[in-house]
């Protein structure tokens, strides 16, 4: 293990919080009513529900990102209706077609952030109802993004509003993925409150795989009749545990006396310092992030130097011949990898 290259490719390869394992250890034995229905998992809902300051909201755990996105779009979808999306969207380019696997498609939209905006929304649904053949194509029925993006970008709080009134405008739910949610709560640039996605969304998820969790997401519906009947749909998807505790005991965790953004602000503090130390080498970027995931963009010279030490994701081929690539940090990620991380970059930036 000692020549392991250290890892910088995902934000999700480490066990959990070393809280949530304690937790996990010393409840180990536990006898509760299972399938989510139990004490710990209705404390979990009861602090999320105070932390989004959303006393009517529906809140469900399920175990992943790809499980949670098919089946919230699943079942808030009617068989004719496809989602709304940007063309970089999880749903479009990561999740191996799962959204039309469920039987709807995904109608993306350009974008070069990772962003939609409430006109390109507008004109979408406008349009639709516009076409004079519109029973022959699909019907957008609702609108996804993802905070942050997969571009590591955010929506402010004026362009979600603007999404947020022209989704409402029209009928159609907004449902926000937030497999990174606290990375973007946590950045310095972030405007942008958990009460306030509660107030603008009508469905969004609170990511813990990758923020410090072993596993698991909390779908939160913020009125009770958007989706009653949501906990057939988590079962016939599969995401039911038996053994609902462990999903319960993890957010609780996560939201009792804030562990949930301070883990993830220890993240941003670190990718910021990388931000820092690649902008000082010259380096330039594919977008500008302020959250964990930061995006360099580098010649083959400088990838195969750095891939001696260090595991990263390359992301996007440029018409230059180099090459955007990925670097992660996590809750989990230490200083030292870091220091070593910024050493090398400035090394390889000569090459």
């Amino acid at each position: 293990m000692q020549n392991a290259p250290i890892r910088f490719d995902s934000d999700y390869l480490e066990g959990c919080l070393p809280e949530i394992l304690d937790e996990l250890q010393s409840t180990n034995l536990m006898q509760t009513p299972g399938y989510g229905e139990d004490e710990i998992c209705a404390e979990a809902r009861s602090l999320i529900r105070e932390a989004c300051a959303a006393p009517e909201a529906e809140v469900h755990f399920l175990v992943g990102g790809t499980q949670t996105n098919a089946t919230v779009i699943s079942a808030m979808l009617r068989p004719w209706q496809g989602v709304l999306c940007a063309e970089s969207g999880h749903i479009n380019v990561h999740e191996t077609g799962a959204i039309e696997h469920g039987g709807h498609k995904v109608l993306a939209l350009p974008s070069s952030d990772g962003k939609i905006s409430a006109a390109q929304v507008k004109d979408a649904l406008a349009g639709h109802s516009a076409d004079p053949v519109r029973e022959h194509m699909v019907q957008p029925g609702m609108v996804y993004i993802s905070f942050p993006t997969e571009k590591g970008t955010l929506y402010s709080k004026q362009e979600l509003t603007a999404l947020s009134q022209v989704c409402r405008s029209f009928g159609v739910p907004l449902f926000l993925d937030g497999a990174r949610l606290g990375y973007g709560l946590a950045a310095p640039d972030c405007d942008l409150t958990l009460p306030d996605i509660a107030s603008l969304t009508d469905v969004f998820y609170i990511g813990g795989t990758k923020q410090g969790a072993l596993f698991g997401e909390a779908v939160v519906f913020t009125r009770k009749d958007l989706c009653p009947n949501f906990r057939y749909a988590i079962k016939q998807n599969g995401g039911m545990l038996a053994k609902g505790r462990l999903l319960g005991l993890q957010f609780r965790e996560l939201f009792r006396g804030g562990l949930y953004l301070r883990a993830a602000g220890g993240a941003i503090q670190k990718a910021l310092r990388i931000r820092e130390a690649l902008e000082r080498s010259g380096y330039d970027f594919l977008v500008r992030s302020g959250t964990n995931q930061q995006f360099p963009v580098m010649n083959s010279a400088q990838i195969e130097f750095l891939r001696r030490r260090f595991s990263f994701e390359d992301w996007e081929p440029l018409a230059d011949g180099r090459t955007a690539v990925r670097f992660c940090t996590s809750w989990a990620t230490t200083d030292s990898a870091v220091d070593e991380l910024i050493a090398s970059l400035g090394q390889a930036a000569g090459l």
